[in-house]
């Protein structure tokens, strides 16, 4: 469903600084979580809420928005809560307790959710490649893009990318934590890479001097896709 562009609400906000100001993780990890939402219905979904996810609720609230879901990009807990390095993040749990809405994951991803976030399975809303959430007018795909993590997604709407920790405007998400896969990244990547209509990259981290550049500008300056085949992937890759 086509929106026109003042009816989508959408705000990126920096961990450290625009939510969790003050929390040294946080500020140190430099996560963006994401408010996308209908102005006009005023409901809204929030993407990756870790850290202070209350705040994140009273951002949107405080913009006369209503809280309507939750999108995961995948369980790691600098995204959703959990145990990180010997602490104890809130993020998911937390904001449940305040409100129930649905949590949106990948299927290949809700044990993974479940089990750092000690919510239940069947609480969590399980989705396949290509799966659209509706939030009022506004449409969200869900892309299935493994490699970071078996189940991570990224989120297409608008024109724009809401890419977590598969691709970042410099690099791509680790490999080398449980469930990462090399091989499945450089597809996800290149499923990424084919997207239509340039949408602007949004990261689920600040790890570049900008915090959101069109694909085509990532496709052209970023090393990942240097790469044109496996093999060279698995070279650059270290593999």
């Amino acid at each position: 469903m086509a929106s026109s562009p003042d009816r989508l609400y959408f705000r990126q906000l920096l961990s450290g600084r625009d939510f969790a100001a003050g929390d040294m993780i946080a500020t140190q990890m430099r996560n963006f979580a994401y408010l996308i939402g209908d102005r006009e219905t005023k409901e809204c979904v929030v993407v990756d809420p870790a850290y202070a996810a209350g705040d994140l609720v009273d951002a949107l609230e405080s913009d006369g928005m209503t809280l309507s879901g939750v999108l995961v990009t995948h369980h790691h807990p600098d995204h959703i809560g959990g145990s990180m390095m010997g602490f104890e993040l809130k993020g998911l749990a937390e904001l449940l307790e305040r409100v129930s809405v649905p949590v949106h994951v990948n299927t290949h991803e809700a044990e993974w959710v479940s089990r750092i976030t000690g919510i239940p399975r069947t609480d969590l809303t399980a989705h396949e490649h290509g799966d659209k959430v509706a939030v009022g007018a506004i449409d969200i795909e869900l892309l299935h893009t493994p490699g970071h993590t078996p189940g991570s997604q990224c989120f297409l709407l608008d024109g724009r990318l809401v890419a977590g920790d598969t691709l970042f405007l410099e690099g791509c998400g680790r490999t080398d934590f449980p469930g990462g896969n090399v091989d499945e990244m450089f597809r996800s990547l290149h499923q990424l890479s084919t997207l239509p209509g340039d949408p602007t990259v949004f990261p689920g981290h600040w790890y570049s001097a900008e915090p959101s550049a069109p694909l085509e500008t990532v496709k052209a300056t970023n090393y990942v896709y240097r790469a044109s085949n496996l093999d060279q992937w698995r070279t650059l890759m270290g593999g």
